[in-house]
């Protein structure tokens, strides 16, 4: 091998970009191209790490499928990082078959390791934590290693198991350790920091603010708990969503805030219909919303009529509300742009798993309000947060496929 071409390959699994860049700067070779590439992305300059890709992938003979298929995989890579969250799954699958026919296993388990991440971020919790199960972490370099455990660590996380979370990311900093990159640690280390932060906020309650495992906790505790973060019910291992049912949500949350008292019709209709006076079509409609909801709610809990309202009676012993630490309009499009990257609205509506038109319209009520910021015109259009500090936490995201 080119002994400048391998010790570039060696500065760039160290983390080092510029010492690899000092040694292929100025070749035009395409496994130069393909390594010059590398190190730019690793610097962020993602559109002409792409580029350089690009062109490294075309220069390589058509006969040499393990650097075109090494290329297609660096590209996949990049894409994650710039959020192309739409990259179809048969492209990664494609591509780690070829490497794992060549002989490449190493970034086979990779590609597999890429793809478990990309259906974390859009909330296939299942179907993440089947293709990491088909991986050998073993086969993994300390740096792909490290990421396997960040993605086991977000699996759990989204599932509400701390001690699990935990346990993951000790594995991760174990790999990052081994792999030597500062950036790396560092990443691992701002996960940790993640957990340990609020995730939840119990209206009413002596501790407020709760991290990831006291919102297991109250969860296993037997209390009917209204997840005002994922619009879900939970008692123990029951678990009822009405993410896609506002109204009814919003009902059965005001009931639960009113327990052990009722809640009033007036108040049950300003807050789930936003009507300012109870008239009878509003009434009406709340007899109907009602009657729905007790339908859905059994057997985690029925619902009485009084003299003023309604009243929550659950088979629990205990009520209580949990809403992300810090409520404010959109708080699910904050969660994600708070992890840091550069998200395209398309990217946002797969992973919340709404329509563009709804996830633009809270784009453009953030910026207005100064909390998001864009980047680039069109296709190339990118959101951000101008800073993080009390944005809500995107651990406790509802995962479209599955909850819980």
């Amino acid at each position: 091998m080119d002994p400048l071409i391998a010790a570039a390959g060696r500065a760039l699994t160290a983390g080092d970009p510029l010492g690899a860049l000092k040694r292929v700067a100025l070749r035009d070779d395409p496994p130069a191209l393909a390594l010059r590439g590398i190190a730019m992305a690793q610097l962020g300059d993602l559109d002409r790490a792409r580029g350089l890709l690009k062109a490294a992938a075309q220069g390589f003979a058509q006969r040499d499928a393990l650097a075109r298929a090494r290329c297609r995989l660096a590209e996949a890579e990049i894409a994650l990082v710039s959020r192309d969250l739409a990259t179809p799954t048969r492209t990664l699958r494609a591509t780690a078959a070829t490497l794992a026919a060549r002989g490449d296993p190493a970034n086979a388990a990779h590609a597999g390791y890429l793809e478990a991440r990309r259906l974390l971020l859009i909330g296939r919790l299942d179907a993440a934590e089947a293709m990491l199960a088909s991986l050998d972490a073993t086969a993994l370099p300390p740096a792909s290693r490290a990421g396997y455990w960040l993605v086991t660590a977000g699996i759990a996380m989204r599932r509400i198991r701390a001690a699990d979370a935990g346990a993951a990311l000790a594995h991760a900093a174990e790999a990052a350790r081994a792999a030597r990159i500062p950036a790396l640690a560092a990443e691992v280390a701002h996960a940790a920091r993640h957990l340990a932060a609020p995730a939840a906020r119990q209206v009413g309650g002596g501790s407020p603010l709760l991290d990831l495992a006291g919102v297991e906790a109250l969860i296993g505790s037997g209390a009917l708990v209204i997840d005002a973060c994922r619009g879900a019910i939970r008692r123990r291992g029951a678990s009822l969503s009405l993410a896609s049912r506002p109204v009814l949500f919003t009902l059965a949350r005001t009931l639960a805030e009113a327990w052990p008292g009722d809640a009033t019709r007036a108040a049950l209709i300003a807050t789930a219909f936003r009507g300012r006076e109870a008239d009878e079509s509003h009434r009406a409609r709340l007899r109907v919303e009602i009657g729905r909801l007790r339908k859905r709610l059994a057997p985690l809990a029925g619902i009485d009529a009084t003299p003023d309202g309604f009243i929550l009676k659950p088979e629990a012993d205990d009520v209580a509300v949990i809403t992300p630490p810090t409520e404010q309009p959109h708080g699910a499009v904050l969660a994600l742009l708070a992890d840091g990257e550069a998200w395209s609205s398309s990217a946002l509506a797969l992973a919340l798993d709404v329509s563009p038109r709804t996830v633009q319209r809270a784009l453009e009520d953030l910026a207005a309000t100064g909390k998001a910021e864009s980047l680039g015109r069109g296709r190339a259009r990118r959101w951000t947060v101008p800073g993080v500090p009390g944005f809500p936490t995107a651990l406790l995201l509802p995962a479209p496929a599955a909850i819980g």
